[in-house]
């Protein structure tokens, strides 16, 4: 007889956050109390490879994860916006209470790419989550602009309020940049968020060292400044971990079955 897997169950979740936009999300569900979330990075979504495996990932060591959109990405309602992170930060706070409610324990929060700046500010405003990963995050968002913006941004956008970024090799406009969704993204400081973020809170960074968009070096910043803080390096990895999603899901999964060991040897 074929044994059940206790995690075959997907459930099509929908949260509403702060401002009554319905916030997306799929729910891997394993009958345990305790839960992970999953934070998609810059213009990707809930499905996207690299969040999807690693909820598989998650599913077969029979941990619950739940992996949403962002409002204005994905399935979720909402305009997309380039800066945002604010109101990120609103939407994650806005679904951990949601399982909160529904008494589950939020054993940790992972983010990829900007997601891992979004769950390391989280953890600089509020202070109960116990356990980050980020994954690949950015140190300093002022740099990287110029790639997707283009020279002279802060004159251009001055002048017009605004900044069309096109589809490449297309004239068609993939998102607007506004004035106000750029401030918000310059002067958004991860150094002193990092800096609040609580010493009992375990945070681990992992970060490739073939990462084209953020450089590997953010990772060893983050590593300098969080008190409680393990860096792990995956050698030969791009920004997406395009050949190594195996190598990354087995980091996530042991760091997370070594917390979880941990919590219940302290409640127990």
């Amino acid at each position: 007889m074929a044994s059940q897997n206790p995690c075959s169950d997907k459930q099509r979740v929908i949260i509403p956050n702060k401002h009554g936009q319905k916030l997306v999300g799929i729910l891997h569900e394993c009958g345990t109390t305790n839960i992970i979330i999953l934070c998609h990075g810059f213009r990707c979504c809930k499905d996207s490879s690299l969040i999807l495996n690693l909820a598989v990932a998650l599913e077969n060591a029979r941990i619950s994860c739940f992996r949403f959109d962002f409002s204005g990405n994905g399935e979720s309602e909402g305009s997309f916006q380039f800066g945002n992170y604010g109101a990120e930060v609103d939407d994650l706070h806005d679904v951990i209470q949601h399982f909160r409610e529904s008494n589950r324990v939020i054993s940790a929060i992972i983010g990829h790419s900007k997601g891992g700046d979004v769950v390391l500010l989280y953890a600089s405003k509020y202070h109960g989550i116990k356990t980050v990963i980020n994954l690949s995050g950015r140190y300093n968002l002022k740099n990287g602009i110029e790639e997707r913006l283009g020279k002279d941004y802060l004159e251009r956008i001055k002048k017009d309020s605004f900044i069309d970024v096109k589809k490449k090799r297309s004239a068609s406009v993939e998102f607007r940049v506004t004035e106000e969704s750029l401030m918000e993204r310059i002067s958004t400081n991860m150094h002193e968020a990092c800096l609040r973020i609580d010493k009992e809170c375990r945070v681990l960074t992992i970060h490739g060292t073939s990462d084209e968009i953020i450089p590997v070096e953010d990772a060893h910043e983050f590593a300098k400044i969080i008190p409680n803080h393990k860096l792990y390096i995956v050698e030969g990895a791009d920004h997406g971990y395009t050949n190594h999603q195996d190598e990354l899901a087995s980091l996530v999964v042991n760091f997370i079955k070594e917390i979880l060991q941990q919590d219940n040897c302290t409640t127990s």
